[in-house]
């Protein structure tokens, strides 16, 4: 069965830590990107997250936001969790990032 508490690297360098789950499947960790399109300071990030069944599924689904804390946006992931015949842990995930625009008629440009 897979486990979603613990640390997380991507192939691009990212990590996230996600913290205890409780019975209702809500978790809450950091995120700290590799990857981001300011000229800011890169900061660790909070995520909140949730995840389908997570007692029941030996492969759940589960999804989870980040509010960045160096930028205007926010970023909604997605995904499935996968474990191989050696016992190794993989997330599969998908994500849409939002970021502010200072008005409606620009909101086409603020979903990457």
């Amino acid at each position: 069965q897979c486990d979603l508490q613990g640390l997380w690297r991507n192939e691009l360098g990212s990590n996230m830590t996600i913290l205890a789950m409780n019975t209702a499947g809500t978790f809450s960790g950091s995120y700290h990107t590799a990857v981001a399109a300011t000229n800011k300071q890169i900061l660790v990030s909070p995520l909140q997250g949730v995840q389908q069944h997570p007692s029941a599924k030996r492969h759940p689904t589960f999804s989870f936001t980040v509010q960045w804390q160096f930028s205007d946006s926010t970023t909604a992931f997605v995904g499935q969790c996968f474990v191989d015949h050696h016992g190794k842990e993989t997330l599969e995930t998908m994500w849409l990032l939002r970021e502010e625009v200072l008005s409606h008629k620009d909101t086409w440009k603020a979903t990457r």
